[in-house]
């Protein structure tokens, strides 16, 4: 995602390249990339010059955005976010630390947008 940030506006990337630019194989973004179509984070573009692009401004997604898209509830445990799951959640002593794990994960997640990582990357770019 950060790759199509710093494209943002531009021509569309292939996956082949963002394969390469990030040493990850190109089946494995196919696989993340679907979740992230769906929710209407990128979009596709066909043809011999296509490829992907957001659909969404940069500074409109957060890293929380993207982590559930691609992997669903933070939740370290089932019972932060359904307390129905295990009839014994009222009575856990740590069902009190996993939901402020959750919290503070959310927490974290929301203060970055996909813009502030792209100025980050840019910035540790230029200083190596």
């Amino acid at each position: 995602m950060i790759e199509l940030t710093l494209s943002y506006n531009e021509k569309p990337v292939q996956l082949n390249d963002i394969a390469c630019n990030q040493e990850i194989s190109v089946k494995y973004l196919e696989q993340i990339m679907a979740p992230l179509r769906i929710r209407g984070y990128v979009r596709t573009q066909k043809g011999s010059r296509g490829g992907y692009h957001l659909a969404v401004k940069p500074d409109k997604i957060t890293l929380l955005d993207i982590v559930e898209s691609v992997e669903g509830s933070i939740a370290p445990v089932s019972c932060v976010d359904d307390d129905d799951f295990c009839e014994r959640a009222n009575q856990c002593v740590t069902h009190s630390v996993w939901k402020r794990l959750k919290d503070a994960m959310t927490k974290e997640l929301q203060a970055h947008s996909l813009e502030d990582l792209a100025r980050d990357q840019e910035k540790l770019s230029a200083g190596s």
